[in-house]
């Protein structure tokens, strides 16, 4: 499976609608699985600008599957679901990007090493600088080294 490929046939077909892909995967379970996150980029002139709506979805789901099925990028003969979504509210954060794009946002950080005698942290981002991610946790700030990050997600906040 070449997924690079199938990221870039996706980054186009979100490009042509002013969108972009966040992340791309592929499961094989009960049945062959292509998900496809999208999101729209920010836009600093407009903050509260929308996100994703199910047309967007809809369209980048519709343009995408013409050109995997044209370009063969799924192999075998076998049936697959394509499935474009947003994000979510508890998005993954990924790139170092969105450590500084949802600065003030509440978020959950696994680590590979335990940091102040801890693998999970929870508090509010607070920033990227120098492949250091900065999280505030109650009274103080922490440093979290971007390449012993594990896994982190926003947490959605009523």
């Amino acid at each position: 499976m070449e997924l690079d490929r199938i990221r870039e046939a996706a980054e186009r077909v979100a490009r042509s609608f002013g969108l972009e892909v966040f992340d791309v995967e592929w499961k094989i379970g009960k049945q062959r699985l292509l998900r496809v996150y999208i999101d729209r980029p920010p836009d600093p002139a407009n903050p509260g600008a929308p996100g994703i709506s199910h047309k967007d979805c809809e369209q980048v789901s519709e343009q995408l599957s013409v050109i995997l099925d044209v370009e063969e990028l799924i192999p075998g003969n076998a049936s697959y679901v394509l499935e474009v979504s947003s994000p979510g509210l508890d998005r993954k954060l990924i790139k170092p990007a969105d450590y500084e794009r949802f600065a003030g946002r509440l978020a959950k950080i696994w680590v590979n090493e335990a940091i102040e005698d801890k693998t999970y942290l929870e508090g509010r981002l607070a920033g990227y600088v120098d492949g250091i991610v900065k999280l505030a946790v109650r009274d103080h700030e922490i440093a979290v080294p971007y390449s012993g990050i594990r896994k982190a997600n926003l947490v959605v906040e009523l």
